[in-house]
């Protein structure tokens, strides 16, 4: 039996981010975590749950898969897994973001990420720079999609966040809320003030030293980074932002978590450093969006100057290289068009 979708108070919306510690390749044990969190978002009065990318599977070690064991992993949209969670969220009136392995249109693999509605709706998005393995396929479009609390909502998986450009055009689109999951922190970055691996036996000894932990979960390799780059994406844009993150042991990898939720001003509502499976929950000030500050600067932009946006310079890269590429970027770049 459908439940009503809870009403949002006036201009408030309550939103939760979940960080969860997932098992490799345990759709059950991680469903089983996706369903906890669902019933204590609800117990709070939260009106959407965001879980992190890829999480009904696990993520960093899907690199080490052949395509065959990805393809036998992977379901359509409307498989059991996303079909589990659409009833969870039809049968507590609430909206419930998870990530996928997609099995898509003639063979193709998606990193993907569901955002199921209480009336039933399911709407996807598939990862616009999807590096994690050779066999998984980048999306091409953008996700904007009306709930029943009469507000916008986009989302970004991880690396989608990091490229301005889709935040920007998220925004035009008309989202006031971006559900951003994520799988990051401790990762081994090629640029030199960039995060850095997080010992695993630091994760393992966190009930005995949980200072040691939480100390790499706020620092450099954890929030740090993220406050370099997470509070523009609300700012510059006038958007509200769920971070939601794995936790602990992601193959070779220790995540960080560091759940969150911010406003349109890039102000943090609600945050956890917890070296633990944790939420956090925060409601929504929609009244704070007409005149932050992103949104009055999207009035005053000058699209005939964007071109460049668009026009290519001949040294593009697909995510994969990108991403993995040791060798310095030129920085002067000349576009195709301009060469003499």
């Amino acid at each position: 039996m459908m439940k009503q979708p809870r009403q949002a108070n006036g201009d408030g919306l309550r939103c939760a981010s979940v960080q969860f510690e997932h098992r490799p390749d345990d759709k059950a044990y991680n469903l089983g975590r996706v369903e906890h969190y669902v019933r204590e978002a609800v117990g709070g009065g939260a009106h959407l749950v965001a879980f992190p990318e890829m999480c009904l599977l696990g993520y960093w070690h899907l690199r080490r898969h052949s395509a065959e064991r990805l393809r036998e992993l992977a379901e359509p949209l409307t498989g059991p897994s996303v079909g589990r969670v659409r009833d969870l969220a039809v049968e507590r009136g609430v909206a419930v973001g998870v990530g996928f392995l997609e099995a898509g249109e003639q063979g193709r693999l998606f990193n993907s990420y569901a955002v199921c509605l209480p009336d039933g709706q399911v709407h996807r998005h598939r990862k616009l720079h999807a590096f994690e393995h050779e066999a998984i396929s980048s999306g091409d479009a953008y996700t904007v999609f009306d709930t029943p609390w009469g507000v916008r909502a986009g989302i970004l998986i991880c690396w989608d966040n990091n490229l301005v450009e889709n935040v920007r055009a998220t925004a035009l689109m008309g989202a006031s809320v971006l559900i951003a999951p994520h799988q990051t922190g401790g990762t081994a970055s090629r640029s030199p003030h960039g995060m850095r691996p997080i010992p695993a036996k630091l994760w393992h000894r966190r009930h005995h030293d949980p200072e040691a932990i939480e100390a790499e979960l706020r620092g450099p390799n954890g929030r740090e980074w993220l406050m370099r780059w997470l509070p523009a994406r609300a700012h510059d844009n006038g958007l509200f932002v769920v971070f939601s993150n794995g936790v602990g042991e992601d193959d070779d990898e220790i995540r960080t978590g560091n759940a969150m939720i911010l406003d349109p001003y890039g102000r943090v509502l609600a945050e956890t450093w917890a070296a633990a499976d944790a939420m956090v929950a925060a409601d929504l000030d929609l009244s704070l969006l007409p005149l932050s500050t992103g949104r009055r600067w999207l009035q005053g932009r000058r699209p005939e100057l964007y071109d460049i946006l668009t026009r290519r310079f001949g040294d593009e890269r697909d995510p994969r290289t990108a991403r993995f590429a040791a060798d310095p970027v030129p920085i002067l770049r000349v576009p195709r068009s301009d060469r003499s």
